[in-house]
């Protein structure tokens, strides 16, 4: 073991947290200027370790904190390091940190970062090889100096500390003051017993007239005793037909008693069920209140739900009629329909016939014009034009216009044939869209009738379920008031019992529970009370047997006990008694064989687990039939016995009985508490169930209610889109219709563009034909003559037309009016007919009446419901009115009742009050009597009957003249017997007390003998250790000399011994003892020559190597596992600084052990491993490690330094 490193932080000069390095387990050295804090340094170690810096005020702890600039430190701390892979401090660790924090206000130490007490730290050093009798493993300044000026004397002291003999030193001044304490009782009892002495001469002498006194004075005693023993036994006569009287009005007033208590608590339930029954009422009226809401809403819901089903009924008739009314109208106008479109057919022919005659003819008389016009043109161009070329040139130019417009009319022949293709494609996607959209709604059709089925069918097994429902709900109603009724009682019975019960063993059961559930902790079965069950005519027995016994709480095991006791001690929860299974053991008893003793055992009913708990309990107990047999048993069989009325024998003789509260039975609360939980966990279990059912319930309705509204708005939905597609077949007509139209336009436009481009394509045929023909001013005959022709027959084509135009002009207008009236009269009223002839084949409405009705029959049914649920109710509230009257008549008459026998305990109990009073004053006479009796002192045997046979005035009289024959004797002192034979008795109990204390006297000093032996013993053992080790060391350090200790006896306080003027013979000490030792002397030689010297004989230097050969002895003698060297080699000759640090380094070697030195000389410094330098600088100090080379130079410069 050694010291590893330190943490210094605070402490003195050390401000910042300052860590050494590593220390050397052999030898380190510390070097720095004065005032740097060397010293602080060993300070800081000797802080943690030694008992020197204990006990510190206030002042001294601010002088260890460090002091500066900066802000102030409030707490400091010193922590060592110590490698301990020896294991001899007493901890399993290799590496122990030991830390001392202080501050203004504390004082701390810790191991290992735990806090422990200063008395554990000192233990634990002691315990690691630190004698606090040996404190010089640590060797500060000026240490050296003060061993240098030690007298022999002082040395001696030294020795003594270090052998320790200091406990021999108490002991020996506690035996001492144990003596002095001895002295002065038995100087007392001497004084004491020649007083009893000089007063049992005097005694002696009053003893005669004494006795004649004492004569009459027995005489007078007899006759009072007989006198005072006749009055009191009148006195106890009286009393026992007082106390039988008294039984008598006792036992009827506890009878009145009982049925008033009967009565109370019979009251008292009356109460409770009056409570209910209003409670009842109160709920009931509530109910009466909703069912009659209820009700009203169900017949208003009723009634709107018959005038809706009216109003449908009335609209389907309607509808019906209307139907029936558009069917005649739409045969009517089919049939007229039917006729116009045979007209129209037959109409279309021929005015197409005429539109295409009218047309021709126009083509006609337009040929002949422009034939016409050609002749005409021909026949002037000889006049128009000079020349043909100038006629040709016109012509191209004629023909180059018509071919412009001819090209203009083909791509407008061309654009129309276009749209009339794009119209005629219109028109059949116009059809296929309308058949398509049929063919949807007749789906739709299907599925809105699906969807009225499903939801109808939904409807239905939800009103099943709305029903079971209901019936559930009437069921969770009656369990949870059931439930509640049963926890009440529950709730009362354990009020109750908690009252029956003591507090302590209350809120430790509580406890106990409370730490089972917060633990975890199994294995605990619970009070006895909760695990056993028995008749209930037991009850009283098992009671009075178990006592508190009641309330113990079985466990599995000891250990469950021990584990929830501690708990029970931490949280401070009351106390309970524990029966731990594997530590009880059932006992074995032999029960007599009678009908009239049963064993309370075999009464009671429990798990076969618990048998030993309830045998330790209720084992040795038998009930009895009465108390006489009660009694025999338990002489005879040694049993505890108890009848049923609960009067219990004990097998050692003591009897228990009396009047028992029956109504306050513990067992009867605890039998109501566990009936009432069993009966609640089955209710509750059902009602469970019941809420099971009733979640299920619920969820298939809402199941159903949702797909419902999923089918409803399915419906609604496909309606929806039925009627969005009549209507775009609606519109897909009207698209028909104007597309027809437009269709026939665009065909009267192709037929005219046609009509214009045959033309033209006539007039460039004629216009080429005419070019390159000479240039003539007349016709040609054929020409001529067939522009005589055109004229007429250009009129007659005109004729013609206009006649063709009336025809087609007649037949166009009959034609339109045909058609109008179809389009805009005869099928839109088709449409309309159709359309009222649908709705009413249609079942919506009668769907929506279904509906309507189903509505209606279940608003029915619930108004039937709610008028039954009505008359429940109120019979209900009639039959609660009718059980609450009885009640209350029942409770008026327990009132009278109670009335009357309270009338009738105030009777008794003045009767009682006066027997009460007559019972104590004869009980104050017999205590009267008693006490005379007592009075009179002890009695001679023949006393008590010597008189008896006489009467009381007879007794008074011979008292009497007893009385003044005693008064001559009035001088005599009453006592002197008494005292004589008191004092005697005192002499030689002090007589024995003193021979005690002598032999105790005669121990001690016997003791005190072996204390001085054992020290003298304990001074020479230590003095020859120290003393060889003296002589080693010193030739080791004085190379060629020798040195030893002389111990000085009394015999040796010679007069021409050199010391003599300091260290003289001792005087006697406090306890008057002369020492047998008076000191130490050294003797030594430097030079091995000529003879040895004193102490005082020596130089300065020799001096200092004679107290470090005392200091590295005291060591060798209790050796530590490391050093602390303040400064040790500052007043040594180099010679002997080199021994020194040979020494040190030898034994570190040698003996693995550490030293820690300061120095301000080379010798130390090179026999070192490592080398610490200590530098101050802003009045805070560090610790660095330095080279060997450093630090030399470092001592070298300092000592020029001082020397210059």
């Amino acid at each position: 073991m050694y010291i590893k490193k330190v943490v210094i932080e605070g402490f003195k000069s050390y401000k910042e947290q300052i860590t050494t390095d590593d220390f050397s387990p052999k030898v380190n050295c510390v070097v720095g200027a004065n005032g740097s804090g060397k010293s602080n340094f060993f300070h800081a170690i000797r802080f943690v370790l030694s008992d020197l810096f204990q006990n510190l005020r206030s002042e001294d702890r601010h002088a260890l904190l460090h002091e500066g600039a900066g802000h102030q430190v409030l707490s400091a701390f010193v922590e060592i390091v110590f490698d301990n892979s020896d294991n001899r401090i007493p901890v399993d660790k290799e590496e122990v940190r030991l830390r001392r924090t202080i501050g203004l206000k504390k004082d701390e130490y810790f191991l290992d970062g735990k806090h422990i007490t200063k008395t554990e730290v000192m233990n634990l050093l002691e315990s690691a090889g630190f004698s606090r009798s040996n404190p010089y493993y640590v060797v500060q300044q000026g240490k050296i100096a003060s061993l240098t000026l030690m007298k022999d004397s002082e040395r001696l002291d030294l020795l003594k500390e270090i052998g320790g003999t200091r406990v021999y030193e108490e002991r020996r001044r506690e035996s001492l003051k144990i003596m002095q304490e001895t002295a002065n009782k038995r100087k007392q009892i001497i004084q004491v017993v020649q007083y009893l002495d000089d007063r049992l001469k005097e005694l002696d002498e009053e003893k005669e007239e004494l006795r004649k006194y004492q004569q009459l004075d027995k005489q007078r005693k007899s006759l009072e005793y007989t006198i005072y023993d006749k009055e009191l036994q009148d006195a106890r006569q009286k009393l026992d037909e007082i106390e039988v009287t008294r039984a008598q009005v006792s036992e009827e007033s506890t009878r009145m008693y009982n049925h008033v208590l009967d009565d109370r608590e019979k009251s008292k339930d009356l109460d409770q069920k009056i409570k209910d029954l209003t409670k009842e009422l109160q709920s009931l009226n509530k109910d009466k209140e909703s069912v009659e809401k209820q009700l009203a809403e169900a017949m208003k819901k009723h009634t709107a739900l018959e005038l809706d089903v009216k109003d449908l009924q009335e609209k389907i008739s309607g509808n019906m009629q209307a139907k029936d009314d558009a069917v005649n109208q739409l045969h009517m106008l089919q049939q007229e329909i039917q006729n116009s479109m045979e007209e129209l057919d037959k109409i279309k022919p021929a005015y197409e016939s005429q539109v295409k005659k009218e047309e021709e003819i126009t083509r006609g008389i337009m040929e002949r014009e422009k034939q016409l016009s050609i002749l005409y043109q021909k026949q002037g161009r000889a006049t128009q034009f000079s020349s043909k070329a100038a006629r040709d040139e016109w012509l191209q130019k004629e023909i180059d216009d018509l071919q412009q417009v001819l090209s203009s009319n083909l791509a407008q022949e061309k654009k129309l044939l276009d749209e009339i293709n794009q119209l005629n494609a219109d028109l059949e996607e116009r059809n296929s869209y309308i058949e398509s959209r049929r063919t949807e709604i007749e789906t739709l059709e299907s599925l809105i009738s699906r969807s009225r089925e499903g939801f109808n069918y939904h409807r239905t097994q939800r009103d099943r379920l709305q029903d079971e429902r209901k019936s559930l709900w009437g069921k969770e109603n009656e369990l949870s008031a059931e439930i509640d009724k049963l926890k009440a009682e529950v709730d009362k019975a354990e009020k109750s019992l908690d009252h029956a019960t003591p507090g302590d063993v209350r809120r430790g059961l509580n406890s106990v529970r409370r730490i089972c559930k917060e633990y975890e902790v199994n294995g605990v079965f619970g009070p006895i009370i909760e695990l056993l069950d028995c008749d209930e005519k037991f009850f009283t027995a098992v009671e009075v047997t178990a006592g508190n016994s009641l309330f113990h709480v079985v466990v599995e095991s000891d250990e469950i006990s021990t584990q929830i006791i501690k708990h029970l001690n931490s949280l401070k929860g009351g106390r309970v008694t524990f029966i731990p299974l594997n530590r009880v053991k059932a006992p074995h008893v032999n029960y007599p064989q009678s009908s009239d003793v049963i064993p309370l055992l075999k009464k009671l009913k429990f798990s076969q687990e618990f048998t030993p708990a309830f045998g330790q309990v209720f084992g040795r107990t038998v009930i009895c039939r009465d108390i006489d047999v009660a009694t025999r048993v338990a002489r005879t069989d040694g049993l505890d016995c108890i009848t049923l009325e609960g009067d219990q024998v004990s097998k050692k003789g003591g009897m228990t009985g009396g009047f028992y509260d029956y109504r306050r039975s513990k067992l009867k609360f605890m039998n109501i508490v566990m009936q009432n939980k069993k009966a609640i966990n089955l209710k509750e279990k059902e009602l469970e169930l019941v809420r099971s059912k009733l979640q299920e319930t619920d969820q298939k309705i809402t199941e159903l209610v949702s797909e419902q509204q999923k089918l409803d708005a399915k419906r609604v939905h496909d309606k929806s889109e039925s009627e969005q597609l009549k209507q775009d077949i609606a519109n897909a007509k009207k698209q028909i219709q104007f597309i027809s139209k437009a269709l026939e336009n665009k065909k009267k436009s192709l037929a005219d563009v046609q009509t214009q481009i045959h033309q033209l394509k006539a007039s460039i045929n004629v216009k080429h034909a005419e070019m390159g023909t000479e240039l003539v001013d007349h016709l040609t005959p054929q020409e001529r003559d067939r522009l005589s022709r055109l004229n007429p027959e250009i009129k007659n084509l005109k004729e013609q037309l206009i006649n063709c135009r009336t025809d087609r002009i007649e037949t166009e207008t009959r034609k339109a009016e045909l058609e109008t009236n179809l389009t805009a009269n005869l099928k839109r009223r088709k449409q309309e007919l159709e359309a009222i002839v649908y709705v009413a084949e249609s079942d919506t409405l009668l769907g929506e009446s279904e509906l309507k009705k189903q509505e209606l029959k279940d608003a029915k049914s619930l108004v039937e419901d709610a008028k039954q649920q009505l008359k429940r109710v109120s019979d209900g509230i009639d039959e609660r009115k009718r059980q609450l009257k009885e009640v209350k008549d029942e409770k008026n008459n327990i009132k009278t009742a109670e009335d009357d026998y309270e009338r009738s305990l105030q009777d008794r109990a003045k009767d009682l009050e006066r027997l009460l009073s007559s019972r104590s004053n004869l009980l104050a006479k017999q205590e009267e009597y008693s006490k005379k009796i007592r009075e009179l002192g002890p009695l001679s045997s023949d006393a008590f009957d010597t008189y008896k046979r006489k009467s009381i005035k007879e007794l008074q009289k011979m008292l009497h003249r007893c009385n003044e024959q005693l008064q001559q004797f009035s001088h005599v002192n009453k006592k002197a017997l008494d005292q004589y034979v008191n004092f005697t008795e005192q002499r030689e109990e002090l007589q024995k007390r003193q021979a005690e204390l002598d032999a105790g006297d005669e121990k001690i000093r016997e003791l005190i003998t072996v204390l001085d032996q054992r020290k003298d013993e304990s001074i020479e053992r230590t003095f020859k250790g120290v003393a060889r080790h003296f002589r080693e060391v010193f030739s080791e350090l004085v190379q060629g000399g020798h040195g030893h200790l002389v111990m000085m006896k009394k015999k040796d306080g010679e007069p021409d011994d050199d010391d003599q003027d300091d260290d003289g013979p001792r005087e006697a000490d406090a306890e008057g003892r002369v020492e047998k030792y008076i000191g130490v002397k050294v003797k030594v030689s430097f030079t091995g020559q000529g003879e040895t010297q004193s102490m005082k004989q020596l130089s300065g230097g020799q001096k200092t190597v004679v107290a470090l050969t005392l200091i590295f002895a005291i060591q060798r003698c209790d050796p530590a596992p490391f050093y602390l060297f303040d400064e040790i080699d500052a007043a040594l000759d180099p010679q002997y600084r080199t021994a020194v640090g040979n020494m040190i380094r030898r034994l570190a070697d040698m003996a693995n052990t550490q030293f820690i030195t300061t120095t301000f000389r080379p010798e130390l410094v090179k026999v070192a491993d490592k080398i610490y330098g200590v530098t101050h600088k802003n009045r805070v100090s560090r610790v660095n490690v330095v080279r060997m080379e450093d630090a030399l130079n470092f001592i070298e410069h300092d000592q020029s330094h001082n020397a210059d």
